[in-house]
């Protein structure tokens, strides 16, 4: 389904019924990668979208940095009559989310491998990349996403979306993690490269009423534990 959105075509899918989960994937995917977690989910009206520039969806015609993107989001929900939702976000996707929950309300906050401070691009390109070829059933798509998130990709990528990648990693979340109220979990992997538990830590010590669990897994410990998490998550819904 498509959704235009501040003169971009948001690609989106939703199905189920009950309260109200958002999904957002991390740089350089899609869809795809949150799916297999929704459709665990019971009870639930599952809401995943294409980020802008990504997947389906239409690039931004200007560098959209985290707050363009929060922004966005939150007239894409309105649009989809969508108040206080439960949301859910790994890596990029979590960065979007941080700052969404510390603008606008929501009921309960899932963040996943998700990166809040200041850090270089291409050593957290990379490392996710590589978290992702670790996971066997993920290697097919660790190809395809190398196109993504290979270095040689961000130099012949468009500039815009070029750009985006560097407001994102330039922008430090710290005060707006700070400002979240509502009942957030953490779930990390012990062995993320990309984002480390120590950062995970530090994020638990900002967000009043969160908690953090930690997993066995790389960066995509959500779907190297899919039953386990969905488990978790439904009974901190």
């Amino acid at each position: 389904m498509i959704k235009k959105i501040k003169d971009i075509d948001i690609n989106y899918v939703q199905y189920g019924t009950g309260k109200d989960v958002v999904l957002l994937h991390g740089w350089g995917q899609n869809i795809q990668m949150m799916d297999p977690l929704g459709k665990l989910l019971k009870n639930c009206r599952i809401t995943i979208l294409d980020l802008p520039g990504f997947g389906s969806s239409m690039e931004p015609s200007f560098a959209y940095n985290i707050s363009d993107y929060a922004s966005l989001l939150h007239e894409f929900l309105k649009e989809l009559k969508i108040d206080n939702p439960i949301l859910i976000g790994h890596s990029f996707g979590g960065r979007i989310a941080i700052y969404y929950a510390s603008t606008y309300p929501v009921s309960k906050l899932v963040l996943f491998g998700s990166p809040f401070i200041k850090r270089e691009n291409d050593s957290l390109k990379l490392k996710v990349f590589k978290s992702l070829k670790k996971i066997k059933f993920l290697n097919n798509l660790a190809e395809v996403m190398k196109n993504h998130l290979g270095s040689e990709d961000y130099k012949n990528a468009s500039g815009v979306m070029r750009q985006i990648l560097v407001n994102t990693v330039n922008t430090d979340l710290s005060s707006n993690a700070s400002k979240i109220t509502c009942p957030t979990l953490l779930i990390w992997g012990n062995n993320d490269e990309a984002v480390p538990v120590s950062e995970a830590k530090k994020l638990e010590s900002l967000i009043n009423d969160s908690a953090l669990i930690v997993l066995n897994g790389t960066h995509y410990c959500y779907l190297e534990n899919l039953n386990h998490i969905s488990c978790i998550l439904e009974n901190f819904f």
